[in-house]
């Protein structure tokens, strides 16, 4: 009787262990898309968590009055279409003109891409300024 209640407790500790291990797994294993994939998939991107990936197009960064609203516009290198970005939260130290950024949140109906989160992807190869 003793070894089945224990058999029985040990069951059920692995068991949850193993569901909460496979729900960090699935949200930290989302797949972030294209700003080219993002246009493509039309009306059914609106409201979905989508991650997104795109450079920052010269010219288009707007920091606002209150220094916490980041609008910006993304474009995909290889297809050439591009987001407009709105951003509230503190914006990385690496975050520049030019440089390749990971953007979550979802899509509005107006296409503009409300980020809840902004990841700026750092160099492979740190050179010393000249």
């Amino acid at each position: 009787m003793r070894q089945r209640k224990f058999f029985i407790g040990g069951s059920i500790v692995l068991l949850a262990i193993g569901f909460l291990g496979y729900s960090a797994f699935a949200a930290a294993a989302t797949y972030y898309f294209t700003v080219s994939e993002v246009m493509a998939q039309g009306d059914s991107a609106y409201q979905e968590n989508l991650r997104v990936n795109g450079n920052v197009v010269s010219g288009s960064v707007d920091q606002g009055s209150a220094g916490r609203v980041l609008k910006f516009t993304i474009f995909d290198v290889d297809g050439g279409d591009s987001l407009p970005v709105v951003y509230q939260g503190i914006t990385p130290d690496t975050f520049k003109v030019d440089s390749e950024v990971v953007v979550e949140g979802h899509l509005t109906p107006d296409g503009t891409f409300q980020a809840h989160t902004l990841l700026t992807k750092c160099p492979s190869k740190y050179v010393p300024a000249e």
